[in-house]
């Protein structure tokens, strides 16, 4: 009966060994299709490693990475090249000579003398002079900011937070996918453990069912006794079948949530096996547990840093990125100055022509100071508001930690009472079972007990499960 009863208790030995286990690649059985039974640790692996919303998270840090490595770009140069050619319809600058008006009386007589009638008489009409019908103008700039109103370093150090709140997030993400990922898995290993408690009960229903066939033959029971022993064990095989479909449902989600391929796995039971003379289980093991989380913090939280939290830390961050916002704001109705220097080349004038340059640029935006004043209060208010929702959810995140203990310490009192229910729910068996073999009990008072004893059992493997569920809560609760 003990070897029965200890069924049930198997995972209660875990409580260390399940957190410790290490990561390694989800095995298969070598020339099989059939995957050899999973560890809590493999499937927390395999949910990390494969859940979509993990994998997002990753993809949102490397685009925070690239939008970091744009903004450090603005530190350096602005180089642009330009080039041009065209052809108008007729030239760009046109203009008419009338070089009778530029000669003097003197050099009229001095060109009078020199020239034929019919060129004096030419220089007497205005001429026509037309530039720049079509021509070639290419350039290349650089230019450099000497000072921006500290909008490139603000930037540069927003970009920085946003690459930290991007990692911040997938620890948070990882978190949830971790916590996912045990529940499922302490639901299934739940459900396999109800079902091995369906089994040693049937096993029992068989032995009891043999005992009062016996006894009806003989005439010393009723075969009524017997029809209601066979009712339970309808029930039991009832339990059974809802137990199936419970497994194989959650096998389905476990699967899909941790990106398996096989989902006919199931969990790796070998590391809980205890033998008969492990009945009384040390509580120590337990305590040891608990207080090693209890070391680490206290219930006063007194030791627990809130800066440990990756949800502090991004009221932290969003602090930070609305002071860089209103820095930025500020920046951008400062005056701004670069230098720069260029070489440029053009043929406007139907010959080829180069030369170099050098340049200072100074803007001061002045009918944006109107709006900008306005935006910069605005980011002022947004900084005081991140600064009160960091200090308020500072609060909240001790009353969690607060809570979060509260629940591993009632759900460690739960699985204790459990453990001694199951104690007293076999004793009860035992003694029922010999009273109706010495004629002094009914049979209904003896399935009574069975099923007294079967709900200590499915009691204690849901409170180890949710005390295992508890735990992490805690540990996450506080940051470790």
């Amino acid at each position: 009966m003990k070897k029965q009863v200890l069924i049930s208790l198997f995972l209660v030995t875990s409580v260390a060994s399940s957190y410790a286990q290490v990561s390694t690649p989800l095995p298969h059985r070598e020339g099989q299709g059939e995957s050899i039974p999973l560890t809590l640790q493999q499937i927390k692996d395999s949910a990390l490693h494969n859940n979509i919303a993990i994998r997002n998270a990753r993809l949102s840090i490397e685009a925070a990475q690239q939008q970091r490595k744009e903004a450090f770009t603005k530190y350096f140069p602005n180089v642009s090249g330009t080039g041009l050619w065209f052809n108008a319809n007729k030239g760009m600058a046109q203009t008419t000579v009338n070089p009778s008006e530029m000669i003097s009386p003197e050099l009229g007589a001095s060109l009078a003398q020199m020239l034929p009638a019919e060129a004096l008489a030419a220089l007497g009409n205005p001429i026509s002079i037309s530039m720049m019908k079509n021509g070639t103008i290419g350039s290349l700039m650089a230019v450099q900011p000497v000072f921006a109103g500290g909008q490139i370093i603000n930037g540069n150090k927003l970009a920085k937070v946003g690459e930290d709140v991007s990692r911040l997030q997938l620890q948070l993400s990882e978190n949830e996918v971790e916590k996912t990922a045990e529940q499922y898995f302490w639901q299934l290993a739940s459900l396999q453990e109800k079902m091995n408690t369906i089994n040693a009960v049937d096993t029992l229903l068989r032995d009891i069912y043999k005992d009062v066939d016996v006894a009806v033959r003989a005439g010393l029971a009723m075969r009524n006794d017997l029809l209601q022993v066979q009712l339970r064990q309808n029930d039991i095989q009832s339990q059974r079948l809802k137990l199936q479909n419970g497994i194989t449902i959650v096998r389905l989600l476990l699967s899909q949530y941790c990106g398996l391929t096989n989902s006919q796995f199931t969990i790796d039971n070998s590391q809980f096996t205890i033998d008969n003379s492990q009945f009384t289980i040390d509580n120590s093991q337990l305590v040891a547990a608990t207080d090693g989380v209890a070391n680490h913090c206290q219930l006063s939280i007194v030791n627990c840093q809130l800066e440990n939290l990756p949800e502090y830390q991004l009221l932290g961050k969003q602090v930070e990125a609305a002071n860089l916002q209103k820095k930025l704001a500020v920046g951008q109705n400062l005056p701004s100055v670069a230098v720069g220097a260029g070489y440029n080349y053009h043929n406007l004038l139907d010959n080829n022509h180069t030369f170099g340059m050098i340049f200072a640029t100074v803007s001061v935006p002045i009918s944006d100071w109107w709006g900008g004043s306005h935006a910069i209060k605005r980011r002022k208010i947004e900084h005081q508001q991140a600064q009160e929702q960091l200090a308020d959810n500072a609060e909240l995140l001790k009353i969690r930690m607060q809570n979060a203990w509260n629940g591993v310490e009632e759900s460690y009192q739960q699985l204790l009472l459990a453990q001694r229910s199951i104690e007293q729910a076999e004793e009860n068996l035992r003694l029922n079972r010999d009273y109706y073999r010495a004629g002094t009990s009914k049979m209904s008072d003896l399935l009574e007990a069975q099923l007294l004893y079967q709900q200590s059992l499915d009691k204690h493997t849901d409170a180890f499960a949710d005390y295992q569920n508890k735990l992490l809560e805690y540990k996450q609760a506080t940051g470790q």
